[in-house]
């Protein structure tokens, strides 16, 4: 049994340089393969639960997914909630087995959000698992801006809520498909001189690739949510996989077709996140 909480994976990767991809999920064939593919990168990996895939699918049937797959696995697997809104809505979660849970509460006034997020991480720490909170909104392209995190802010915000890992804004942005910019690093340096948490980067996908390599190394961020990237990545399989053979109607053998194009493109991006000791 590898299930791991997040705690597990991040102080690690906080010690010895490297970070852990938390990658967004939206159904059976994408976790099996990005499993798949931590086996064969030899690294851990985050199985993460969004809100577009709660709408699909209920968190009891996603919590024994990812349990399933952790229990067979030969790396570390955590099962983690992705923007959970409400202290109801992280129970569930950790009621149906997860072993993560990150509760959102970035465009609430900073005591509001500090407050929410404490309770939500008392009642993990309670239960042995882990919490992530998230400080300075993280905006969506084409959507809401990003609101960049106050270090002052951040440090505070780490003191009272005691979580295990937290989500800044450095110029990160949600859904974005290109890679253009980049992190804003002294905001990312100024949070580090101010706390000794494991920050994380939400929007990891429009970060561009030496910048995710040399901050994995060399930064307190630990953890990068990747999701655009990879369902680009599925999305073009899986338009190959129906274009081969048009009189295919059989969508098992359909979505077997995208497992192996997925699980190349999962280890690139894992490979990315490795330390020097790693490779």
């Amino acid at each position: 049994m590898t299930i791991a909480t997040l705690a597990d994976v991040l102080q690690p990767a906080l010690r010895d340089g490297y970070a852990v991809a938390g990658l967004v999920t939206l159904g059976w064939e994408d976790m099996r393969a990005y499993v798949a593919a931590a086996e064969a990168e030899n690294v851990p990996v985050i199985l993460q639960a969004g809100p577009s895939c709660r709408a699909h699918t209920p968190l009891p049937v996603l919590g024994a997914m990812f349990r399933h797959l952790a229990e067979n696995a030969s790396v570390p697997v955590v099962a983690h909630l992705d923007h959970g809104y409400t202290f109801d809505e992280c129970k569930e979660a950790l009621d149906s087995g997860f072993t993560s849970l990150m509760f959102d509460g970035s465009r609430l006034p900073l005591e509001e959000n500090i407050a929410q997020t404490k309770a939500i991480a008392d009642m993990a720490h309670a239960a042995g698992i882990s919490c992530e909170g998230e400080i300075g909104f993280v905006g969506y392209s084409g959507g809401e801006a990003s609101a960049g995190t106050d270090p002052a802010e951040a440090a505070r915000f780490a003191t009272g809520t005691g979580v295990d890992a937290m989500a800044v804004s450095a110029g990160n942005v949600h859904l974005q498909e290109n890679k253009e910019g980049g992190l804003d690093e002294p905001r990312i340096r100024a949070i580090e001189q101010l706390t000794d948490v494991p920050l994380v980067i939400h929007g990891g996908s429009g970060v561009p690739l030496e910048q995710r390599r040399a901050l994995a190394r060399g930064s307190a961020i630990c953890k990068f949510n990747v999701g655009t990237e990879l369902r680009m990545a599925f999305g073009a399989a899986l338009r190959d996989a129906v274009n081969s053979d048009p009189a295919r109607f059989d969508r098992v053998t359909i979505l077997r077709d995208t497992h192996d194009p997925l699980v190349a493109a999962t280890r690139r991006v894992l490979a990315g996140f490795k330390g020097e000791n790693q490779c």
